[in-house]
């Protein structure tokens, strides 16, 4: 199982970036895949999350309305399209994947067994 994030910069405030997470070596269309971002000195934080099958959504409340998730099954990439970016969005993107989630848990860390490596996102004033 390979998870793979990419896309990552820099970027003014305001300015736009679109991460992507390549999947490999699972079914993924069966995996719920989320992003998940840590910041120098704060605990990691759920971003959003995709559901296999129904595609529903969740947001974490700092993104709500500026990110949008989207899964590609037939390239096995899920992408993270964010908009009007800010300075406190700069962290560490991940990608994780997991299946037979929970509605309540989907922007929990702990919930996900796979995971990418990072992709570094900053954000300038």
């Amino acid at each position: 199982v390979q998870l793979q994030a990419s896309g990552g910069g820099l970027v003014q405030a305001g300015g736009s970036l679109r991460l992507s997470c390549a999947a490999s070596g699972f079914r993924f269309r069966d995996y719920t895949v989320a992003w998940f971002r840590q910041a120098p000195g704060k605990e990691r934080e759920g971003v959003s999350s995709i559901r296999s099958g129904s595609g529903i959504t969740v947001y974490g409340n700092s993104v709500k309305g500026r990110f949008t998730i989207s899964r590609d099954n037939a390239k096995d990439t899920v992408y993270l399209q964010m908009n009007s970016l800010k300075p406190e969005d700069t962290a560490v993107y991940y990608c994780a994947a997991s299946k037979n989630l929970i509605y309540s848990s989907l922007l929990r860390d702990l919930s996900y067994v796979h995971w990418g490596q990072g992709t570094l996102v900053t954000v300038s004033s």
